[in-house]
């Protein structure tokens, strides 16, 4: 058996949960059953959808003393890499649908838009957004499959491996200078000026038709994570940038059933941590600087309002992981203990796992998790090596050397 890394773990345990409160219509204007089923309906048709696999790491588990350990793997998902490709593409067919819907005067259907009837109408529409490297992908994607127009924004310390992965599906890239929450500003601000579509992952007051729908989309990816385990977890752990991955998860569970739902456990870097700021000061609380993490996809320093509204009182509680632990997990990972299946998991993807290795490591915090024998844990493993060359620095080994048993 593998000797598992030493992580610390970060945490704080929200006193705002409340196990008797119900999800409630206020929360069901942004995230609910039948909007997902939409959703499902939409992506389920889009060229290349597949259910993406779940493994199941016994030994690990048994390393950790748990029952089970199921990792939803969303590196395969329509060839972009990580999950976002449920959101971003999903947000900007809809808000075509919106858009065209009032130049034509009737309603639009999304089907339209993937029949190619009304490309020639998208060619006039641009969309936009600030990225981390995947949203934007997604977005670009999404963006080149319906037939619009696209510029995205990245900030100065994304990677030009990602720059050039958005750039390949036809997007403009701008780099600006500051971290995320200035390129999203930016993004907005030019928008504005030049008649643009934003389809931002976060929401800020006057913008949450958009995020809602990001947020919905990705709620697939937990009906079906649900489906392939047959039974609920007991425990799920998930990594959060400005808070949409996390808060569709809690609400898909909460939703459903308040009383039963699993532990749930959101996790940022050490130096991105505004959602545990926010609980630790009962309001919403931006961090500042240059949120310099080897996270990238979670270097965000201000809470998205739409995810507050479910993660604020849902969340059981709030971690925080530091650089070399998410490289400690991308490693065990890469060649795992046991039998479990080798995994390629970019630097975003693991935070969960993480924060779970040292909570279930350290008998204070493991009972107040209330990890024991029994408990199940879910992750959402969000991106496989969406940059490749990174990904070979940080592991030592290429992700076809990884899937194919060949790291060493």
């Amino acid at each position: 058996m593998h000797k598992l890394p030493s992580i610390s773990t970060g945490y704080f345990l929200n006193p705002a949960f409340q196990r008797e409160e119900p999800y409630g219509a206020q929360r069901a204007r942004i995230l609910n059953a039948g909007a997902l089923a939409s959703a499902e309906q939409e992506i389920t048709a889009w060229p290349g959808y597949r259910v993406t696999p779940q493994h199941a790491l016994g030994d690990l588990a048994d390393a950790l003393g748990v029952a089970a350990i199921h990792y939803k793997d969303e590196g395969a998902r329509f060839g972009l890499g990580s999950f976002k490709a449920l959101g971003g593409a999903y947000a900007v067919g809809r808000q075509l649908c919106r858009v065209l819907g009032q130049r034509l005067g009737r309603d639009v259907q999304p089907s339209e838009l993937l029949q190619g009837t009304l490309r020639q109408a998208c060619a006039g529409i641009t969309v936009t957004c600030a990225t981390d490297g995947n949203h934007g992908r997604s977005v670009a994607w999404g963006a080149q499959l319906f037939g619009c127009r696209c510029v995205i924004y990245i900030h100065a310390t994304v990677s030009e491996g990602r720059r050039q992965a958005i750039e390949r599906f036809g997007a403009q890239v701008v780099r600006t200078t500051g971290n995320y929450d200035d390129a999203v500003r930016q993004a907005d601000h030019d928008a504005r000026a030049n008649g643009r579509h934003v389809i931002s992952d976060t929401s800020y007051p006057g913008y949450m038709d958009v995020p809602r729908d990001v947020m919905q989309g990705y709620q697939l990816m937990v009906q079906e994570a649900v489906q392939q385990l047959g039974a609920w977890p007991t425990h799920v752990f998930v990594q959060a940038g400005v808070g949409g991955l996390a808060a569709a998860v809690c609400a898909y569970f909460w939703e459903r059933d308040a009383q039963q739902r699993p532990f749930f456990a959101v996790v940022e870097p050490t130096r991105a941590d505004c959602l545990l700021q926010s609980a630790r000061n009962g309001k919403l609380t931006a961090v500042t600087g240059e949120l310099d993490t080897l996270m990238a996809g979670l270097a965000c320093g201000e809470v998205s309002l739409l995810a507050w509204e479910t993660l604020e009182r849902g969340a059981n509680a709030f971690c925080t992981v530091d650089d070399a632990a998410a490289v400690a997990v991308m490693q065990l990972l890469a060649r795992p203990p046991g039998q479990d299946a080798a995994i390629v998991a970019g630097e975003s993807a693991v935070a969960g796992l993480a924060a779970a290795i040292g909570i279930a490591r350290g008998p204070q915090a493991r009972a107040a998790f209330g990890l024991d024998a029994e408990s199940r844990i879910l992750f959402f493993g969000s991106e496989a090596d969406t940059d490749p060359a990174l990904y070979r620095q940080l592991v030592g080994a290429s992700a076809a050397d990884v899937l194919d048993g060949t790291a060493a």
